[in-house]
């Protein structure tokens, strides 16, 4: 689609696109080197802090897959006793504490995947304990702020540093799915850059992208195209709707 939109425009038209944003497909590379080869090819923040949750991701369901099978073992082992256990029995505690900490891995990917400033009381608790019982999810939590927080300079020479920085410790993390990150990171290092020199962003892009997926998820999908795509004019334009009997601009009551 890419392609067809570029070859529909005039050699002008072409000249004067000076950067692209998107993520980092392959496909987005060629059509820039055929079509628009003096533009700066961006790959915006949004996609790169995507990457990076979704390594932390990974990592967190291994996490939780290790407690998980930690807790079964405890619970083969342990010899329970008849009726209900006692938290002041040696035994349950171990068992109840395996548990504890299943749980909060399970449930923290809220917590691992927002940024430190938006997080609640509860979420807050959540990394702290993550930090205590899970150095290795915390390490990995780490690596994601250091990415996210390069995203928001403005400077690019810092910025070029900094990812230096950040790909030595994700390759020497001894986590893999750091590694890969940090290897893709590199690859795409100029991409980034550009966006950090040029403030490009695809925040709006994706946020409409995102109530697209939405509308077409409460409707329960559409039998036609023209029908989607009057629900979306509907709802992401500023179109006025009039109601019967009410001029247009009146407040609903």
């Amino acid at each position: 689609m890419f392609s067809k939109f570029l070859e529909g425009l005039t050699s002008k038209q072409r000249a004067s696109i000076k950067a692209v944003t998107g993520n980092g497909a392959r496909w987005i590379d060629q059509c820039i080197e055929e079509y628009l080869p003096n533009c700066a090819r961006c790959v915006d923040s949004f996609h790169v802090v995507g990457w990076a949750n979704e390594a932390l991701d990974s990592l967190r369901k291994e996490a939780w897959r290790d407690a998980h099978q930690e807790l079964k073992e405890l619970k083969r082992t342990v010899k329970r006793k008849r009726g209900r256990s006692s938290l002041k029995d040696k035994d349950s505690i171990t068992v109840h504490k395996a548990e504890i900490k299943a749980s909060e891995i399970k449930h923290s990917a809220y917590a691992l995947g927002k940024a430190p400033e938006h997080l609640t009381n509860k979420q807050e608790t959540q990394l702290a304990e993550i930090a205590v019982s899970n150095k290795r999810l915390y390490r990995g939590y780490l690596l994601k702020e250091q990415l996210r927080l390069i995203l928001h300079m403005d400077d690019t020479d810092e910025a070029k540093e900094e990812l230096g920085k950040f790909f030595w410790r994700a390759t020497h993390s001894r986590i893999n799915e750091f590694k890969e990150l940090g290897h893709k990171i590199r690859r795409h290092e100029e991409h980034i850059l550009n966006t950090i020199r040029l403030k490009m962003s695809n925040a709006r892009i994706e946020s409409i992208n995102n109530k697209i997926k939405l509308i077409i998820r409460r409707a329960f999908g559409f039998r036609n195209v023209d029908s989607m795509i009057d629900m979306i004019m509907l709802v992401c334009s500023n179109i006025k709707v009039p109601l019967p009997n009410r001029p247009i601009g009146e407040p609903a009551t």
